[in-house]
């Protein structure tokens, strides 16, 4: 989408793709100005002062609706609500509303390559990004997995390929926008609290393909029926991954096996994931995906081969903390809805002490009764969802509440013994007791290093 020099522009949200959405919008004439339910004191001083600098109008300590008067566009953050009343008034004004997404629309320079899904975004987002530089490519890689999507058209010259983690809160509004290459990894209820329903959710991961032309490639997981169920335009490509014969690309013990992309005379390419942090059931997966994706824009298989070898995977998502008198501790914090908790779940063969709860996304837990009761030994619970989800499992599992982390630590170890494994899966947002999953993994992680020095002590 063009911005016409002189345009009225109403930016709800100061956070980092706000910021990023008001840079945008100031470099190409628009006049902006910009709402923020924070205070005054709250927001960076240098922000405020660009702001000033750049002549953006600044309303803080909440929404108003005199903030739209004039504007001919809204354009709200990723993670602001779509129900506030000043969009509402938006609404009732007939003024556009506009997300980051729909911006972008267009214009892109170069390729394309956007994921979305319920689980492992991040993952294979990241994934893509190593890839592809390990083919000597000079991907952009951002989206919802950090830096703001708009901020490749700061300095669109360095680089040859974009990579965008898409959340359903940015396909929300994503306009016109189509990637060359579109992954949809896996669907299940997922923020239902923003979204009211999971058909309102799927929905807005199925945008993702709703303006794909000829020549765009459209890639689904398999192994996850409603993703495999996913509609796509029939002069689209359409790719699969996961277990399935007729996958694209496709695993079999342990390994990668590409059956597109390559030359005929190549037959096909195969990648092994044993040597790499890749060979978890749910990291076969992501790694299925990124392949497949990364062979669009022509990476060699050596090249993948090396790039596969050489990737971390990002933290707390099952890494390994510690073990402690024969029990391992895995920190999941990253598994924040009930489809993460049961792909991690369906990737450990050991008995499972689990460490779950958080804040509520609407979610049913009920679902987990089948995986839980096949996988599970004693189940610990803590924060906001404990009871909700102790009413939903306790009659399939030995079930506990405990009111800190620390103490799920010690009930989840008193709990175990040599060759289980204590994994923490929260299967809610964190927001109740933590900044994030990532602070929440950080002190499971303390927690679990702590209890370990004591035992070596006292011998």
């Amino acid at each position: 989408m063009r911005i016409r020099d002189g345009l009225q522009a109403a930016v709800i949200g100061l956070g980092a793709a706000g910021l990023s959405t008001v840079r945008y919008l100031v470099a190409r004439g628009a006049r902006v100005r910009v709402s923020d339910q924070r205070g005054l004191d709250q927001i960076e001083p240098a922000t405020v002062a660009w702001l000033r600098e750049h002549g953006v109008s600044l309303e803080h300590g909440g929404h108003t609706a005199a903030f739209l008067a004039g504007a001919e566009a809204v354009i709200p953050g990723p993670g602001v609500p779509l129900n506030l009343p000043v969009l509402q008034a938006a609404r009732e004004q007939g003024l556009p509303i506009w997300g980051e997404l729909a911006l972008a629309a267009g214009q892109y320079r170069v390729p394309v390559i956007a994921i979305t899904g319920s689980n492992g975004k991040t993952t294979v987002t990241s994934l893509i990004g190593h890839l592809l530089r390990a083919a000597d490519k000079k991907p952009f890689v951002g989206g919802n997995i950090g830096t703001p999507l708009l901020d490749y058209f700061a300095e669109p010259d360095r680089y040859d390929c974009v990579v965008l983690e898409l959340s359903s809160f940015q396909l929300d509004l994503a306009g016109s926008f189509r990637p060359d290459v579109g992954l949809l990894l896996n669907l299940s209820p997922d923020h239902l609290d923003r979204h009211g329903s999971f058909d309102a959710y799927a929905g807005a991961k199925m945008k993702l393909f709703a303006h794909q032309v000829a020549g765009d490639c459209a890639i689904l997981g398999t192994d996850d029926p409603l993703a495999d169920a996913t509609p796509t335009r029939p002069e689209v490509r359409r790719h699969t991954f996961g277990r399935g014969e007729a996958c694209s690309a496709r695993i079999v013990a342990g390994r990668v096996e590409l059956h597109v992309g390559m030359d005929k005379a190549e037959g096909r390419a195969q990648f092994d994931l044993g040597p790499t942090r890749l060979h978890s059931s749910v990291n076969q997966l992501n790694a299925a995906a990124a392949v497949l994706a990364v062979a669009q824009l022509g990476c060699a298989p050596e090249a993948i081969a090396r790039g596969l070898l050489g990737f971390e995977p990002p933290p707390h998502r099952m890494a390994e903390v510690a073990t402690i008198d024969g029990v391992r501790f895995i920190d999941d914090s990253k598994a924040t809805n009930i489809g993460a908790l049961e792909a991690a779940l369906g990737g450990c063969e050991a008995p499972v002490v689990l460490i779950a709860g958080g804040r509520d996304k609407g979610s049913d837990y009920t679902l987990l009764r089948k995986v839980v009761g096949r996988r599970v030994k004693h189940l610990v619970l803590l924060g906001e969802a404990a009871g909700i989800m102790r009413a939903a499992l306790e009659t399939v599992v030995p079930t506990e509440t405990v009111g800190s982390m620390a103490e799920a630590v010690r009930r989840a170890m008193a709990a175990a013994v040599s060759g289980d494994l204590v994994l923490l899966a929260p299967g809610c947002a964190s927001f109740d007791m933590f900044s994030g999953y990532a602070e929440r993994g950080r002190v499971f992680a303390e927690q679990v290093l702590l209890l370990g020095r004591e035992r070596t002590t006292n011998g």
